[in-house]
Parts: structure tokens; C-alpha cells; sequence
């Protein structure tokens, strides 16, 4: 894959493109702390018949320093203006991973009709009546929490509780060895609180095209189950449950996830 950068006034972003010249254009949006490197087992296997880009969010990864003062629709602005310079993906299925879904639903909020499709990846919906108060609040305060961590427990508690496999608790362990404790810290407690604040924006979030929803059935990442079974009932699309999978179930089932990826794309979008 090809690695180029776009500058903003806050850092630089670093994305790579690659894959095909035919076939369903995929975005892939890792999740907070994550960077590209998240969905190494469906760019191996996506690359193969079909355009894909990948990115490391701002503050993620390679797309680092970067002030980290940003709002999520911000970042869905960002995503944008990387979109409309790359030909192939002006139009594509998003395929986010937890924060990667919430930036999606921004960018469906930003940019009606722009997606084919949305592969919402152990995330939630972000309309405010999905949430309480005190959810909110504890989304704002998580950096004090961070902080209080020995690093080598964080690390532990951040592979362990993300993934159920080895190889997706190897590979989160991975990513976060490229972070010092207070970098952590601070970067997951401005993800948080840019997270509640896009809920308290109060805007419609509307799902615009084709979703497919899954989830780990052993996700233990705050209420993401809850939250999934709430957004079936609330819009009658039904949550896919990843057997045996945890937060991270693109890298504990990856052949399960890309299959489901593979089947939404043909049944479901169109060209």
C-alpha cells in the first residue's frame, strides 16, 4: 500500500491506499488508541478485489504530534477532504471499528448520500437519548482514570479487555507499545470526551445508507452489547454477533467479519 499524508493546521494525517482499480471502494476507521495496523486481517484480505484506504486518526499512530483540541465532526471533515482527493473513494462503504464508527455517523451527518454503505464495527449509535447523564459524565472524566493506571497495567487491561484471542490481544499490545503512559492518557480521555460531546450535539446521526451492524458476543467494552441491542430495536437493523469475539472482533474472528463484510457487500450495495 501507498502511504500519503494530509496537513491540517493541527498535524499531519498519515493514510495509505491501495488495493484494486475495480470493485466496492472500503474505508477502514480504526477505534481510539488503535491505528491502521487494526485491520491487518482485512486489508490482506480486501486488498486482493477491491480499493482500500486506511488511516491512523489524528493522534494516532504515525499521525503524530497532533493537537488534540479537535472535534469529532472535525475529523469527519478531515476524512472528507481525504476522500475527495482520492478518485476511488469519493464514494465508499466506511468500515468503522468502535470510535471509527462514531466518526462514521458524523460523516453520514456531514456528508448525506456520500456513503455506499456503513460496516459498524463493536460501536453504538450516537443519538442522545441513547444515553444517560452519568454515561456522559464518567465519557468526560476518563482521563483522571487513565492516569491513575501503572502503565504495565494499562497495557495489560487495554489488550485483555479489548480482544479475546491471542493474536487480537498480541496485536493491541502491539499498537499501545508505541504510546508513553500520559500520551495514553491524554489521548484517551480527549477521545472520550469528544465522543460525549458529539452525543450532546443532539443531532440526528441518521443512518442514509445500507448498515451492517456487528458485535463481539463477549464484548466488554463499557455498554457496547446494550447499546447494540437498544439500536436494533430502535431501527430494526439486526445486530450480527460475532461468536466468541470481544471488543476487537475484526482481529478475534477475522474471517468471520471479513465473510460478513464480503456478504453485505453483494446482497446489500450497490454500485
Amino acid at each position: 500500500m501507498t502511504e500519503r499524508l494530509l496537513n491540517t493546521p493541527k498535524g499531519v494525517i498519515h493514510y495509505w491506499v491501495g488495493g484494486t482499480r475495480e470493485g466496492t471502494p472500503l474505508v477502514f476507521l480504526p477505534g481510539l488508541t488503535a491505528d491502521h495496523r487494526l485491520f491487518r486481517f482485512q486489508l490482506e484480505q480486501f486488498e486482493k478485489t477491491n480499493p482500500v484506504l486506511v488511516w491512523d486518526a489524528p493522534g494516532h499512530g504515525a499521525s503524530r504530534p497532533f493537537t488534540l483540541d479537535f472535534t469529532l465532526m472535525d475529523k469527519a471533515g478531515w476524512l472528507e477532504e481525504i476522500l475527495d482527493r482520492e478518485e476511488p473513494f469519493r464514494r465508499p462503504v466506511l468500515v468503522g471499528q468502535s470510535m471509527g464508527g462514531y466518526l462514521s455517523q458524523c460523516f453520514l451527518q456531514r456528508c448525506p448520500g456520500r456513503a455506499r454503505g456503513f460496516v459498524c464495527i463493536d460501536s453504538a449509535p450516537l443519538q442522545r437519548s441513547c444515553y444517560t447523564a452519568a454515561e456522559l459524565w464518567m465519557l468526560k472524566h476518563c482521563e483522571t482514570m487513565y492516569r491513575c493506571y501503572p502503565w504495565e497495567a494499562l497495557v495489560k487491561a487495554g489488550s485483555d479487555g479489548c480482544a479475546t484471542s491471542a493474536q487480537g490481544r498480541a496485536l493491541m499490545r502491539e499498537m499501545l507499545a508505541d504510546y508513553q503512559s500520559r500520551e495514553y492518557a491524554r489521548l484517551a480521555g480527549h477521545g472520550f470526551r469528544m465522543l460525549a460531546e458529539a452525543v450532546e450535539q443532539n443531532l440526528p446521526y441518521r443512518l442514509d445508507c445500507p448498515t451492517l451492524l456487528l458485535c463481539g458476543e463477549r464484548d466488554q467494552a463499557g455498554f457496547t452489547r446494550r447499546y447494540n441491542r437498544n439500536w436494533e430495536k430502535r431501527t430494526g437493523i439486526p445486530v450480527l454477533w460475532v461468536p466468541g469475539a470481544g471488543h476487537n472482533s475484526n482481529t478475534d474472528a477475522p474471517e468471520f467479519v471479513n465473510d460478513a463484510i464480503k456478504h453485505f457487500i453483494k446482497e446489500r450495495v450497490t454500485v
